[in-house]
């Protein structure tokens, strides 16, 4: 326990966002720095809980009462190691996973939750800083090939795992940089790049080896034969879920309307120093961006900093709650209302609302669109969104971006090819070792569990990893942290 009763004596507190229209002159990231003293008060807050259920809450069973406790007493580089006895990658769970954990704090029941998630970030900034994260090379190599195809975050967990364990393992990636989406669709003022830039250059100096412009089973001038990575001794596919949900409706042709990861790689491409502009710029744009969720802000945040005119987030859900009802009890996670650093910037946020179709001029351009408001019911335990007439509205807009999730992992191309089994939602299919239908094709991640979060994504990986070493190997030493479930239907 970090300090008796510390939960009693000392309020929650984060680091403080840098004023609004100061962050909006650049992409770095929003916070200011959080002074030493304050992060290890917030270590006290920890209640040594009789049962702690933040450890419940988080897929990778991080040992959160105890880095919690660890960085009150001062002991940094201890609390780093604790911290990556679970986690390939805290710096980027600590900056873009939504903290269940903190949502199952015992705390939380009545009062703000533990920091957690700014504990752990603050561990491993620091541990990077002091140099503590080095290479753990293996001392013994096995002999054995992983293909690893996927360089997000499943991808990259299950790639260090088995590195460590003394494999040769290659990650293929189509895009032209490691990363997938934690490089082209996390924003930089989310997540500065050279998070991702300093964990390459250390898996690369364990011995795992990086192939960019390779797609596996792709039909262009860089594509990789599938029969290459079916040589490999074993094979982890963590593609994601990248066919992203459309919304067919009248006039979705109109140029102006855009998927958000048409719209999120560029400007990202703009801080890598690829473009001077990207090539969908929202500057003096009217723009409307349909889905409420995080694809919805992060499109939020990039069009304040391109200096769009205005803009509008439709959700076709109800506002949520302020705080907990009956309906999301403690330990689940929380749905309430939240307010990330893009909605602070400005923008509004409409609910329950449906867009009917976009308009648009002779030349096919978008100018606007038609939409109404919508009574959330429930009919036989099925959810339904009812007009309510009346409720129409045209909006004027230049540019909508479509942040409404994804469906499941591209078919076309590699899966097609491997002619692997899906389930019912279109994911891999995978056993309870995360095999799939094929010989010695394992999948992890969005790929067989559906569109879901980053922490699920690293404890997936890891796992993957624990089944694949045993399956080379015999037995394995890697830790397994879940089971291979699909994603909850949202």
């Amino acid at each position: 326990m970090g300090e008796t009763a510390g939960f009693m004596k000392f309020d929650r507190e984060t680091p403080t966002r840098r004023p609004v229209p100061v962050r909006l002159l650049d992409w770095n990231e929003v916070y200011e720095d959080f002074p030493e003293d304050k992060i290890r008060t917030q270590g006290a807050r920890c209640m040594d809980c009789g049962i702690p259920f933040c450890h419940t809450g988080c897929p990778l069973g991080n040992l959160i009462p105890e880095w919690n406790d660890l960085v009150y007493r001062g002991r940094w580089q201890a609390a780093a190691e604790r911290l990556h006895a679970t986690n390939n990658f805290p710096e980027f769970t600590g900056r873009l996973c939504p903290a269940p954990c903190e949502g199952s704090c015992v705390l939380g029941i009545h009062e703000p939750p533990v920091s957690i998630k700014q504990i752990e970030v603050e561990i491993i900034d620091r541990a990077f800083e002091e140099g503590w994260v080095t290479p753990i090379v293996a001392s013994k190599k096995s002999g054995k090939r992983v293909a690893v195809v996927g360089s997000g975050p499943a991808g990259l967990a299950a790639a260090q795992q088995l590195t460590r364990a003394g494999h040769s393992v290659t990650v293929y990636e189509r895009a032209d940089r490691i990363g997938g989406l934690l490089r082209y669709g996390i924003p930089e003022f989310k997540m500065e790049k050279r998070h991702v830039d300093r964990r390459i250059a250390q898996m690369e100096a364990e011995g795992t080896q990086f192939r960019v412009n390779a797609e596996v089973g792709g039909d262009g001038r860089d594509s990789v034969a599938l029969d290459e990575v079916l040589g490999h001794d074993a094979v982890v596919l963590a593609g994601g879920a990248t066919a992203w949900r459309d919304l067919p409706i009248p006039g979705r042709e109109f140029t102006g309307v855009y998927q958000a990861m048409e719209f999120l790689p560029g400007a990202n491409r703009v801080q890598l120093g690829d473009y001077d502009k990207a090539p969908v710029d929202v500057q003096g744009k009217r723009v409307v961006i349909i889905g409420g969720g995080d694809t919805g802000a992060d499109c939020l945040g990039t069009s304040h900093r391109q200096g769009a005119a205005s803009v509008h987030q439709f959700e076709i859900m109800p506002r949520p709650p302020e705080v907990r009802n009956e309906s999301m009890p403690w330990p689940t996670f929380p749905m309430t209302y939240k307010v990330t650093s893009a909605h602070e910037e400005g923008g509004e946020r409409v609910y329950a609302v449906n867009t009917e179709c976009f308009l648009g001029d002779d030349q096919g351009n978008l100018v606007g669109l038609r939409a109404h408001q919508v009574e959330q019911k429930f009919t036989d335990g099925r959810m339904t969104f009812e007009k309510i007439e009346g409720s129409d509205f045209d909006l004027p807009c230049e540019a909508v971006f479509l942040a409404m999730g994804f469906v499941g992992p591209q078919r076309n191309g590699m899966l097609d090819q491997l002619n692997v089994e899906l389930d019912e939602r279109g994911n891999v299919k995978r056993d309870s070792t995360f095999a799939t239908s094929v010989a010695k094709v394992f999948a992890a991640g969005d790929m067989g569990r559906g569109q879901s979060l980053i922490v699920w994504a690293i404890a997936e990986g890891r796992s993957a990893a624990h089944h694949v070493d045993r399956f080379l190997e015999g037995s394995t030493q890697l830790p397994v942290a879940i089971e291979p479930t699909a994603a909850p239907m949202r």
